[in-house]
């Protein structure tokens, strides 16, 4: 053993030399203490789990079945097999049977880009622009303060006319996008 390793615990040992087995000889000294903490984590799960399964059964102390049993629901849950290599290269050829489009989205150099009805990032609501009508609005003030008021000498002065040109050109814009259909909801009672 490497000098230092008589002081090492005998868990740290263990990630020591099953990193050595499988030729891994430069880590951090993190490493071993991350693979410390998983190994306890994963333990300390799977006996209670071992434990929930003994006392479900009626049994006083946690045997060698419940073990199996909380390592088998740990490995079904826990973790999972990647499919197989085959099924993986099926996959690939079926999908790559479509070829990629031609043309540019925006026509400029770049990635080449699917269409925009083909893409998951559009936008999927609709939008109104209502332009601010600010004269109109300070007109209509005037007007109000006049009612409120009728015997205030500002109702005697002369108003300036105020050019209602600009806003009555101004037609709301109207931005619309395609939306998604919803499931109909059944009405509340």
């Amino acid at each position: 053993m490497a000098e230092g390793d008589e002081n090492l615990p005998r868990d740290a040992k263990i990630v020591k030399t099953l990193l050595k087995s499988m030729g891994v000889d430069d880590y951090e000294p993190r490493v071993m203490h991350q693979f410390l903490e998983l190994w306890h984590r994963y333990v300390a799960d799977v006996l209670t789990d071992a434990q929930v399964y003994s006392e479900h059964a009626g049994k006083s102390t946690v045997d060698c079945d419940d073990l199996k049993l909380a390592i088998q629901s740990k490995v079904n849950f826990s973790f999972s097999q990647p499919p197989p290599r085959e099924v993986l290269l099926e996959l690939a050829r079926s999908r790559n049977k479509i070829p990629m489009p031609k043309k540019r989205v925006g026509g400029g150099p770049g990635i080449l880009l699917p269409q925009e009805q083909d893409t998951l990032i559009r936008a999927n609501y609709q939008l109104e622009i209502i332009p601010k009508k600010q004269a109109v609005e300070e007109t209509e003030e005037e007007e109000d303060e006049e009612i409120a008021d009728p015997n205030s000498s500002s109702s005697q002065q002369p108003k300036p006319e105020i050019p209602l040109t600009t806003t009555t050109t101004l037609t709301p814009q109207r931005v619309s996008f395609p939306l998604a259909k919803r499931p109909k909801q059944p009405a509340p009672r």
